[in-house]
């Protein structure tokens, strides 16, 4: 005769055999992100070169055996034939502007709006319902997107990343060189390399700063989320307080996926 809990222990086995996984892939500017969801909890993630994701996905498919659906969320040059590969090990769903969307997009543009912010107002529509959030994208460029308590998208801003601010000081002079982020001790730089990163650090953690002002004067109780791939080297430099989220995207598309199976 079972114990309750061998009992226990065979539901939750027959309950693990026959539940899905979803397969993530948001394939930003610089690296594609791969993440499987059961459910809504996060079992893997990791970053991948664009040239590997083929490859990764048969591995990852191949180890995860229940995945049977996907999402793809592109905007950068993601090759077609990472489609292929990947309709071959479960039914896929590529995130356009003409998918379906759970919260009201006011955006005067629908068609131009990048499907990463799609997934990141998803993601605070879901985690945070009936709040004001103001979702910070800290990557190649900075995005802001803001989702009111009413469920509606608005729209926010686009402006240049930590490391195109860089970029730009080197490419657009003919002397400055090319560095990458780094710690400072002082705002007041005393040297090209300290003025640089006062100029680029400062800088956008300043605007940063003053965005999160200008919305909290709008909207009450604001929520701020700050995620992306600088996320956390900025977010130690901030005087508003923000929650880091380094899988938000992740689980805004995850959530996507599911809200388009119906």
């Amino acid at each position: 005769m079972q114990t309750n809990f061998e009992k226990k222990m065979f539901v939750r086995l027959h309950f693990l055999i026959f539940v899905s996984m979803n397969l993530v892939i948001d394939a930003g500017n610089t690296c594609v992100k791969l993440a499987v969801f059961e459910g809504d909890t996060l079992v893997f993630r990791q970053n991948s070169e664009v040239g590997d994701v083929a490859r990764e996905i048969k591995e990852i498919c191949d180890h995860y055996p229940r995945i049977k659906h996907g999402i793809i969320a592109s905007v950068g040059n993601l090759d077609r034939k990472v489609m292929a590969v990947l309709t071959v090990f479960c039914e896929v769903h590529e995130l356009t502007p003409m998918s379906k969307l759970p919260f009201k997009n006011s955006y005067a543009t629908p068609q131009t709006l990048g499907v990463d912010r799609i997934a990141l107002a998803t993601a605070a529509f879901y985690r945070y319902p009936k709040k004001n959030v103001l979702i910070i994208d800290a990557g190649t460029c900075v995005t802001y997107d803001m989702v009111n308590d009413y469920g509606e998208y608005l729209g926010g801003a686009i402006s240049p990343g930590l490391h195109m601010r860089y970029k730009a000081l080197h490419d657009q002079t003919s002397k400055l060189p090319l560095l990458q982020p780094k710690e400072f001790l002082d705002y007041i730089g005393n040297s090209t390399e300290t003025s640089i990163h006062s100029g680029v650090v400062n800088g956008i953690c300043q605007e940063i700063d003053g965005v999160i002002d200008q919305y909290g004067s709008r909207f009450a109780d604001l929520t701020v989320i700050l995620t992306g791939g600088d996320a956390l080297f900025l977010s130690k430099r901030l005087k508003n307080t923000i929650f880091a989220d380094s899988k938000f995207l992740l689980v805004g598309l995850n959530y996507l996926l599911e809200y388009n199976k119906r």
